[in-house]
């Protein structure tokens, strides 16, 4: 979908691609920066400088709990090639419904069995029932996105201290997915940071900083794994690029971890959720509590039932490019994920087009 707006036009509230432009300082540092001799191999975990801000940012971790990778999506397929080594055959993988999809996929690649859990119709978790299908399914490895992806659901406090004791009980590891951490339409969002072995929490400067083509992420996890996950990472992702990191390294030193921008962009992201959630609502469709991320997971008016359709004749007839639910779960028939980082103007004339749509169907 993303693709036919570049070739054809139109406004894409298809793939998480941010509407905004990055930081004029993070732009301007880079440039000076390039011109430096910042050009070879970083080192393996990252960028010394870069670990360093981490470091400090996620007291008391150290750099020995930290590594820097290609974005968010290969700490997680990294972290999982490393657990896939040391999980018994028998082990599955569960994942959230509806769910990003690096989670159902990875398990598929490396011949794992998937399962999928559901919430509540309220969307709560049931986690009595969760017990259970970790244990009847002999599951080995969660996957917990907060914010969410499609579904911006954010997880609280309670609930990650609720899953970190079925995964101390039943020896599960759980991969915590946070890289819309600091977009938020409320409270800030709980980091499931812990020394448990069973934790990995993963975050990104992409959406952070509006860089997603940089492609810059890390993860921290106990010392314990650390060491074996850099041994396969030399021999797949290697290193992040150099000169990215280092930009991002002095950016981060300089302007307060990037506070103003990320405030103003949080922001951004709240008025563009406001104003698609009004249109939406008004012509019909049915939202669950969102709380922040990129994206609104909206089931489509009473009078639509089928989401790839709906995707497909919304860009041919209005040019707004989305992504049918069907991508992110088998019951997601009815429901569509839209990207919210877009300009205001963007959003606004999104809803407009959305509505004209859904009013002309008969």
């Amino acid at each position: 979908m993303s693709n036919k707006v570049k070739m054809y036009g139109g406004i894409n509230l298809a793939q998480g691609i941010p509407g905004f432009q990055p930081p004029d300082e993070l732009i301007k540092i880079l440039s000076r920066i390039s011109r430096e001799n910042v050009h070879q191999y970083a080192p393996a975990n990252g960028n010394m400088k870069l670990v360093g801000l981490l470091e400090q940012h996620y007291r008391p971790f150290t750099k020995d709990n930290i590594m820097a990778v290609n974005g968010a999506t290969e700490a997680i397929s990294l972290i999982f090639t490393y657990l896939n080594n040391i999980m018994p055959k028998n082990r599955t993988v569960l994942g959230f419904d509806p769910a990003y999809e690096s989670f159902p996929r990875l398990p598929d690649i490396f011949g794992r069995k998937y399962v999928s859990f559901e919430d509540e119709k309220d969307f709560s978790i049931d986690f009595i029932k969760l017990e259970n299908t970790v244990r009847e399914n002999k599951v080995g490895l969660m996957f917990v996105n907060s914010p969410g992806n499609p579904y911006g659901r954010i997880w609280t406090k309670k609930e990650f201290d609720m899953i970190r004791q079925i995964a101390e009980k039943h020896k599960v590891f759980v991969i915590a997915d946070c890289v819309y951490s600091e977009i938020y339409f409320g409270e800030k969002p709980f980091a499931p940071l812990t020394d448990s072995p069973y934790f990995f929490y993963i975050n990104s400067f992409s959406k952070l900083l509006s860089i997603t083509g940089w492609r810059i992420g890390y993860f921290i996890a106990s010392k314990e794994h650390m060491s074996e996950i850099r041994l396969i990472h030399d021999y797949t992702g290697l290193c992040v690029p150099s000169v990215l990191q280092e930009a991002v390294a002095v950016f981060l030193e300089k302007y307060d971890f990037g506070e103003e921008y990320v405030s103003s962009l949080r922001k951004k992201m709240k008025t563009s959720f406001t104003l698609l959630k009004k249109s939406l609502e008004e012509c019909g469709f049915n939202l669950p509590k969102i709380e922040g991320g990129y994206f609104i997971w909206a089931e489509l008016p009473a009078k639509l039932n089928d989401s790839l359709k709906f995707s497909l004749d919304l860009y041919e007839k209005k040019k707004v490019a989305t992504v049918p639910g069907i991508h992110f779960s088998d019951n997601g028939k009815k429901y569509v994920r839209f990207n919210i980082a877009r300009p205001e103007e963007e959003i606004i004339e999104a809803g407009k087009r959305i509505n004209e749509y859904v009013a002309g169907i008969k």
